[in-house]
């Protein structure tokens, strides 16, 4: 059994799949890694091109998700079929690269307590308009939740089963980074952060940073669910009072 799961939602990603592919088989499957490549409700050939590709690769298997219901869904139904000691994700873009959980496997390495490790890479590279709009969202989340965070969607995230285990009624849609972030900070895990270069999209387009309009729906879907955050922390507050 592998030790680590990589988790890469695709939505319409057939054009970048076959780097994808070929960018796992060389350098994360050198590792104990499986690679779980969620088809999630794609309209284009994504699913052709995995049943294509994936049988020459035993490493890497395919979840198939027959109505996209959000990027936070794609990867609960990756997640929900793993069994690996730990779990992650990334993107399929090649933004950040797959091999990045590499090195995020080896910070838990040595360390006494493992399931009380959260990791999440750290992006450099991007533009200022976007590092901007970031540190606007960050200072937004902390000031409305009392916890620190930083880089809220940077990839790969990465944490014990035991983690994903903890969780009830995560999000199905861009906020489940910040739901996991939220819920490290929450449990009081040792949160690690490594950097991991941020690359140009190699093809297709992004489905939410394609202009300020995007953005905005964004931050209006991402804010919604903060305050139910609040909402739910201010519960959970009551209860161990």
């Amino acid at each position: 059994m592998a030790i680590l799961s990589l988790v890469i939602p695709c939505y319409n990603e057939s054009e970048n799949l076959p780097s994808l592919i070929e960018r796992c088989a060389t350098k994360v499957l050198l590792k104990d890694i499986e690679v779980v490549l969620v088809d999630n409700g794609s309209t284009d050939s994504t699913s052709e091109v995995l049943a294509s590709l994936l049988p020459s690769h035993p490493n890497m298997r395919s979840v198939r998700v027959p109505l996209n219901q959000g990027y936070g869904n794609g990867i609960l139904a990756g997640l929900r079929t793993c069994t690996s000691t730990y779990l992650s994700w990334t993107h399929a873009d090649m933004q950040t690269d797959p091999a990045d959980s590499i090195r995020g496997l080896e910070l838990f390495e040595g360390v006494q307590n493992p399931h009380q490790l959260f990791i999440k890479g750290r992006r450099y590279g991007r533009p200022l308009g976007d590092v901007a709009f970031t540190a606007g969202m960050a200072a937004f989340e902390v000031l409305l939740l009392g916890q620190r965070f930083w880089d809220i969607n940077a990839q790969p995230t990465m944490f014990h089963r035991d983690f994903f285990l903890s969780w009830i009624s995560p999000p199905s849609d861009f906020s489940l980074d910040l739901f996991a972030y939220y819920m490290a900070r929450r449990g009081h895990l040792n949160i690690k952060r490594f950097p991991v270069h941020f690359r140009e999209r190699a093809h297709g387009q992004s489905h939410w940073n394609i202009n300020w309009k995007s953005k905005m729906n964004f931050i209006r879907r991402t804010t919604a669910f903060s305050f139910k955050l609040r909402r739910s922390q201010a519960s959970w507050n009551g209860r161990e009072n």
